[in-house]
């Protein structure tokens, strides 16, 4: 327990850790094929998620908490939420990125986008997608060491559905681009440690910073959800033949996150500070 009162997280630590390491390992280990439609309609309604938990609970809470500090200037709270976005769109644009998936596509369908066809090293993407998803283990401490119930378990939902399809993608690339099960192996461990450690590592270090630095943190992770979600959606949704498709399950998304809000706010399961 922190100095605060506040439990670690610990359920969220060991489902992130469950979720990266299942959806990773299970193309490796099986062999199991990646079903592009599936995995499109997956990313889809995670991105939803993720668009609706950085708009209705992380971005709310985050300029609430942030906000308690009378000297908290709005361009400081906004300019957090533009820091998240703008670092990951750095890291995009530098060969990190965390499209893994495109980059998969690309080598069985030979008609991606020109940077689809030269993409990062292996090596070099599984570090792109590792730094996603301790940016995922950010939201979910700064939102755990709030204290806020629904808020955590909102944020973690989010991160646990779009983890799946992204782990899943990873052991799908790893292996055709190694051809070696053990490397394979150790890039999906890689990546599955990165969110469960950053969520202990952040909870611990935002705990007894106080809420205004715990606002900021979720501020600055709500900009790298909303940069994850529109890039993950946008290809799909202005392309003529998936747009609609691809629309839907965005809306989808936002939909069950929606109702699952309205649940835990009939249940009572608020937040406290």
């Amino acid at each position: 327990m922190s100095r605060r009162g506040v439990e670690p997280p610990l359920l969220y630590v060991g489902l992130t850790l469950v979720f990266g390491l299942v959806g990773g390992l299970l193309p490796i280990l099986n062999q199991s094929k990646e079903n592009i439609s599936k995995l499109k309609m997956l990313t889809g309604i995670a991105s939803g998620i993720l668009i609706a938990s950085a708009m209705l609970v992380v971005i709310p809470e985050g300029f609430e908490l942030a906000s308690e500090d009378e000297h908290a200037e709005t361009l400081v709270l906004g300019g957090a939420i533009l820091a998240g976005f703008a670092l990951m769109l750095i890291l995009e644009g530098s060969g990190i990125g965390h499209a893994v998936h495109e980059e998969h596509h690309d080598h069985e369908h030979d008609h991606g986008h020109s940077h689809v066809h030269h993409g990062p090293p292996g090596w070099m993407l599984v570090f792109g997608l590792s730094l996603h998803a301790a940016t995922d283990g950010l939201a979910i401490g700064a939102a755990a060491a709030s204290g806020g119930v629904t808020v955590t378990a909102a944020v973690a939902f989010a991160v646990l559905i779009h983890k799946a399809p992204a782990a899943f993608s990873l052991g799908v690339f790893s292996m055709h681009e190694r051809g070696d099960k053990s490397k394979s192996i150790r890039d999906v461990v890689i990546f599955s440690l990165a969110t469960p450690v950053m969520i202990m590592v952040a909870f611990y270090a935002l705990t007894d910073l106080g809420h205004h630095m715990i606002g900021l943190a979720m501020l600055f992770s709500a900009g790298t959800f909303l940069y994850v979600a529109t890039v993950d959606t946008l290809p799909d949704i202005h392309n003529p033949d998936t747009g609609r498709k691809a629309l839907m399950y965005v809306i989808t998304g936002i939909i069950i996150l929606v109702i699952l809000l309205i649940l835990a706010d009939s249940l009572n399961l608020g937040h406290e500070h």
